[in-house]
Parts: C-alpha cells; structure tokens; sequence
C-alpha cells in the first residue's frame, strides 16, 4: 500500500507542476510567445530544467537526501523535484525574456543608426521598412525584423 501512494505521490509531483506551468492555449494569437509555443526559441525550458534537476539530484542515496533538503518544502520533502523544475523554469524563462529585450535594445541602436539623419536616408528606411501608407512604421518594423533574426540565431 505504501508502495502504491509513495508512485501516486511521485507522478502528482512530477504531472501537477507541469499541468499549471503549461498555458491554456492561445487561439486567434499564434505569434504570442510562451514556453509552450513551437514558434519560441526557449520551447524546452520545462525539458531543460527537468534535465538540470534530474542531474543536480544524482543517483547515490546522499545526492538525493541533500537535494530534497534543498528544495523539499513538505514534512517528507517528497516535493523536491517538482519545486526544483519550476523554480528553474521561471529561472530560465528569466534569462530568456532578458536576451530578447538586450536583442530588441541593440536592434533599435542598429535601426537608428541605419536610419540616419539626413532627409534622403530617412526617406530611404522608410521605403526599406515601411508597410503602411506613409511609411510611418519603419522603425518598428526594422526593430520587429532585426529582433526577431536575432533572438532565431
């Protein structure tokens, strides 16, 4: 019998943390970044960070017993894995909203340096970028291009 509870306790700590962390699905809107969309560069942080705590909390009885100690939060410390996934998911969900927002910041540093200043150079990136009537979009659109280049590569 406390076989059967010690493999229900494991699954729900392994399935309940990665039913929360998975967002509903976001119909109409499939250029909305998020762990779980195929089109995001970090799709795989739930993966990665299994793989991170899977390896942080080793194979021998020693390894396990101090890494339940250091994320186990309940009286048997049973949950340890499941808050070590999802506290690394939010950890590298982090780093990846960084590198895009660095990416954009250069992105906007490059479009306004190609832009440039004089009247003809302006007119010129903003035939280059532009989609609406006036062109007055060009920025965005060379900053959305080059951010988006950036963040694939």
């Amino acid at each position: 019998m406390s076989r059967i509870l010690t493999v229900v306790a494991a699954f729900l700590i392994l399935a309940v943390p990665a039913a929360l962390a998975a967002p509903p699905a976001d119909k109409g809107k499939p250029d909305k970044p998020n762990a779980a969309n195929a089109n995001h560069p970090n799709q795989s942080a739930d993966k990665n960070a299994a793989k991170v705590c899977k390896a942080e909390r080793g194979t021998t009885t020693q390894s396990i017993a101090a890494f339940k100690e250091k994320y186990g939060t309940n009286a048997n410390k049973a949950n340890a894995f499941g808050k070590c996934v999802s506290g690394m998911v939010k950890k590298l969900e982090a780093q990846a909203d960084e590198q895009e927002a660095e990416a954009e910041k250069n992105a906007a540093k490059q479009c306004k340096a190609e832009r440039g200043t004089t009247t003809q150079s302006i007119a010129a990136f903003k035939e280059k970028y532009g989609t609406n009537k006036n062109k007055a979009n060009a920025f965005g659109k060379c900053v959305s291009q080059l951010a988006k280049a950036k963040s694939t590569s």
